[in-house]
């Protein structure tokens, strides 16, 4: 399947990386600071190289499947000798990226604004990006990729967090997050979640709507009392959770053997289990509270070397032809609308749910939390990242 070798890379990848989980530095969890380095001017001559930080997928070079290869017609084009450096976590990419070695990185939500907070990011020249105005509107200049309406990272690619249940097994249906809260849950160990401290705003998308006088407004905005009742209820959830899953074949496999059937999951996951003929039917929803859902950012190093390949890099990688090879390969919705009428799978966009505003509307995108409240409120402070991490620690036990 297109998907069989992205796969392997991330699952390689999350075996190597899985002990830089969790970790992130102090200032990374102050609010608004924002980088002193100017944006772009102008796209000067190539540099001759450019070092890329991303997700498996994103930067294909053929060396995981020689037909699978958009890095190679890049550095054709532009001069610019590519290198990629592969990261299988957002605070693996978040460390890699503050030692300077690369120049720009696919950053989700749940790191863009420790990246600026840190000042590791350079504000971005939109008038300098070819297909600024091909990018979906409902993914630019928002909160987990510009700073006061200051623009840092360059849309991408996104996708949904969504409830998958096994249908032979979960009986009634689920349309609640409820169902992998349930502390008395009839799938006790057979429930899973995803394994990162981001996973702690699903709690709170739940009790956002069931519990309506916590006061939550926005699930990665909570002070003391927020998250307080937010951790108590993963905690309780804990007890029933067989196993966290951060490599998706690792959940694809379990819903296929059975040793899971219900809990968070992406649309590509569900794909893969039902075109598996010998996997039980699954079928995955947005429950009636909403869901998470990630949107991930090219970023600049504010200190980059090699800038102007940096920003050939995105011109390319936003592209709509390139973007329906990626969208397809990694499994997302693209960013460049124009790629959908570009894609092999003519409904791809329509399953991902591309351009979709109904389906925006019911999804709440990770953002870094930090101390000044994401929600607006200054009569307050709320936790932030790092409280996140060790909360998660403290879940997970």
């Amino acid at each position: 399947m297109r998907h069989a070798n992205r796969l392997a890379v991330l699952a390689a990848a999350l075996v190597i990386v899985a002990t830089a989980c969790g970790s992130s530095s102090k200032s990374s969890s102050s609010s608004g600071g924002t980088t002193t380095a100017p944006a772009q001017q102008a796209i000067g001559k190539s540099e001759g190289s450019v070092a890329i930080l991303a997700w498996p997928g994103y930067a294909e070079n053929g060396s995981n499947d020689p037909k699978v290869n958009w890095v190679k017609p890049f550095e054709t084009a532009t001069g610019c000798k590519a290198t990629v450096k592969y990261f299988g976590t957002s605070d693996e990419a978040f460390n890699l990226f503050k030692t300077g070695q690369y120049d720009v990185v696919s950053s989700s939500g749940d790191a863009t604004l420790r990246m600026v907070a840190d000042k590791d990011a350079a504000p971005i020249n939109t008038s300098l990006l070819t297909n600024w105005n091909d990018l979906d509107p409902l993914l630019k200049t928002k909160p987990w990729n510009s700073v006061n309406g200051v623009v840092y990272g360059v849309p991408h690619g996104w996708g949904a967090n969504l409830l998958m249940y096994n249908k032979k097994v979960v009986n009634p249906a689920p349309d609640s997050w409820a169902s992998v809260f349930d502390a008395s849950s009839p799938y006790k160990g057979k429930v899973t979640g995803y394994d990162s401290p981001i996973y702690i705003a699903d709690g709170a998308v739940y009790l956002m709507k069931t519990q309506p006088d916590l006061g939550i407004k926005d699930p990665y905005a909570l002070d003391s009392d927020q998250f307080k009742a937010v951790v108590d209820l993963m905690k309780k959830q804990r007890q029933v959770v067989g196993e966290y899953w951060a490599d998706y074949v690792k959940e694809q496999e379990g819903f296929t053997k059975g040793s899971l059937v219900l809990g968070t999951t992406w649309q590509v996951i569900t794909n893969l289990v039902q075109a598996d003929t010998a996997s039980p039917p699954v079928e995955a929803i947005v429950p009636t509270e909403g869901s998470t859902a990630w949107s991930d950012s090219w970023m600049v190093y504010a200190k980059s070397k090699h800038p102007n390949c940096a920003y050939m890099w995105m011109n390319w990688i936003t592209k709509p032809d390139i973007q329906a090879q990626v969208a397809e390969y990694f499994g997302e919705a693209p960013a460049n609308l124009k790629a959908c009428s570009l894609t092999t799978d003519k409904n791809h966009c329509a399953t991902y749910h591309a351009g979709d505003a109904g389906f925006y509307s019911k999804l709440f995108y990770w953002k870094t939390p930090t101390a000044a409240c994401l929600d607006g409120r200054t009569d307050t402070t709320c936790e932030d990242y790092a409280a996140w991490t060790q909360a998660w620690d403290e879940i997970k036990g």
